[in-house]
């Protein structure tokens, strides 16, 4: 047998030695092992019990502490309750106690309630009784008795209270009177714009009578033209070397005029001729009207108006109202506009805006269907005015204007038009004036004859004394001058006077 095999024969008897021999050593490692887990696992619960012990007394002492804390706030709470009941048992004492006192307080106030009753119908009692005695003994109503009573006083207080009306009205008139002269006088002497009346120009002076056939033309060819181109009519009669342009627009019947002075200049006179000079003066009076209106808007301070607004103001150059020019009465109504409305502290620039534009519709309500208030209303509109400057042309025109802007354009356009010399009026409108007045006068009841004197400035108004008495008359000279304020135009203002006047004559024989 070899070496080799020998030892593969050793190797063979040592396999199964060597297994049990590892297993018994695996076998003693692993019960090491379990004794030493056993050991440390006892030590854990060992310290888990212990803190399972710690942690219970701790708890222990945390709710007996609790409960001490709740104890104690349940005892703070009972003594704040029983606290609370001591006050609402004193207050429902207190209570009951007031509740008695009223009660007593009703029951008292009754009784006396029940003999005040009593009382106050033994007074009626009496005092019906007392009515009844004095009926009997002035054998007199009570109703007859106040009326006699109210006749006698109002008789006796009569003269007193009429005395007392006449001194207040005459103290309110006088001051106020002297406010508004001295406004007004202020105002004018700062203005001081002097003016001559003028009127619209409806006359043109021939050089000579032939002058008439040439402007007649052949077959009446010439003056045929000049009124259909001017649209005026010509009156060629038999006054010597005139002839007079007739025509509801001014300024038509300046162009008429001014067209045939230029002919007469020229002395070429025939359609052809005629047509050409009218587009030349139209031009001419357009520019003439452009450069008026910036001029009275300068004159009076007034700027930022509307080109065609200014021209429209120019035309009133060519209009005049009772003789007087409307663009001076313009102008001067926005200068005193803007003094009246300085010394008032009303708005200064309103005014006198307002003021020069207040008759703005004049310069076309020959064309256009309407009032001229109205008319200039609608065109400063137009032209994008404000509201409270295109209120003044309607303002003017009104009882009772709404801003004080408007009533001092009134009063503004009253003065212009009330200066001595402004504006003049025919024979015929004077006499029909003081007619109205006195009739206004004679409509009411009680008078016996009125006059208008001292060219219409003051009614004399004589009344009959058995129908009017003294109270009477002063309330008859109040109404009438309301009429005469609400029914009629007039410049200035008109004094009332009433007279009563009661004469008994008798004769010894």
């Amino acid at each position: 047998m070899s070496v080799t095999a020998i030892w593969a024969l050793i190797a063979l008897a040592g396999i199964p030695g060597g297994i049990l021999a590892g297993y018994f050593l695996r076998k003693t490692w692993a019960v090491r092992e379990a004794q030493s887990a056993e050991a440390k696992a006892s030590v854990v619960i060992d310290e888990a019990k212990a803190k399972e012990r710690e942690l219970l007394i701790k708890a222990k002492d945390q709710a007996i502490k609790i409960i001490d804390d709740v104890k104690k706030e349940e005892a703070a709470r009972r003594q704040e309750l029983a606290h609370l009941q001591t006050r609402m048992e004193k207050r429902e004492s207190l209570f009951d106690g007031k509740l008695l006192e009223l009660e007593a307080e009703k029951k008292t106030i009754a009784d006396k309630s029940v003999k005040l009753d009593e009382v106050k119908a033994e007074v009626i009692k009496i005092k019906e009784d007392q009515f009844q005695k004095l009926e009997k003994i002035a054998e007199l109503s009570r109703d007859d008795a106040k009326r006699v009573l109210m006749d006698n006083t109002e008789s006796r207080m009569k003269e007193e209270l009429l005395s007392r009306i006449r001194k207040i009205q005459q103290l309110g008139t006088e001051e106020v009177e002297a406010e508004a002269r001295k406004i007004l006088s202020t105002a004018v002497q700062r203005v001081a714009s002097n003016h001559s009346t003028e009127t619209s120009t409806t006359v043109v002076d021939l050089p000579s009578e032939d002058m008439k056939g040439r402007i007649i033309g052949k077959e009446g060819r010439n003056i045929k033209a000049l009124e259909q181109l001017t649209g005026v009519e010509l009156i060629i009669d038999e006054t010597p070397d005139s002839i007079v342009i007739s025509g509801f627009n001014p300024v038509r019947r300046h162009l008429a005029k001014r067209v045939l002075e230029k002919l007469m200049v020229d002395g070429r006179i025939h359609p052809g001729r005629i047509e050409e000079t009218i587009e030349q003066v139209k031009k001419e009076m357009a520019n003439d009207m452009k450069k008026a209106g910036e001029e009275a808007a300068y004159e009076v301070g007034v700027a930022g108006l509307d080109p065609k607004l200014l021209q429209l103001l120019g035309r009133m150059k060519y209009r005049t109202s009772y003789g007087q020019n409307q663009l001076r009465h313009c102008i001067e109504v926005g200068l005193l506009s803007g003094a009246i409305a300085e010394e008032l502290g009303a708005n200064v620039a309103v005014a006198k805006k307002g003021g020069l534009l207040h008759d703005i519709g004049k310069a076309i309500d020959h064309e256009v269907q309407g009032g001229h208030p109205q008319l200039g209303y609608e065109i400063m509109k137009k032209y994008n005015l404000p509201e409270e400057v295109a209120y003044m042309s309607i303002a003017h025109h009104e009882d009772s204007p709404k801003t004080i802007e408007g009533c001092v354009v009134k009063a503004a356009d009253a003065v212009s038009g009330a200066r001595p010399g402004a504006r003049k009026g025919t024979y015929e409108n004077y006499v029909q004036r003081l007619d109205e007045l006195e009739s206004a006068a004679k409509s009411f009841p009680g008078v016996d004859r009125a006059y208008a004197i001292q060219a219409g400035r003051e009614m004399r108004v004589f009344v009959k004394p058995e129908q009017i008495d003294d109270y009477a008359a002063v309330k008859l000279a109040h109404d009438i001058a309301q009429k005469i304020e609400s029914e009629m135009q007039y410049p200035g203002e008109i004094k009332v006077t009433v007279i009563r006047e009661k004469r008994v004559i008798e004769y010894a024989r």
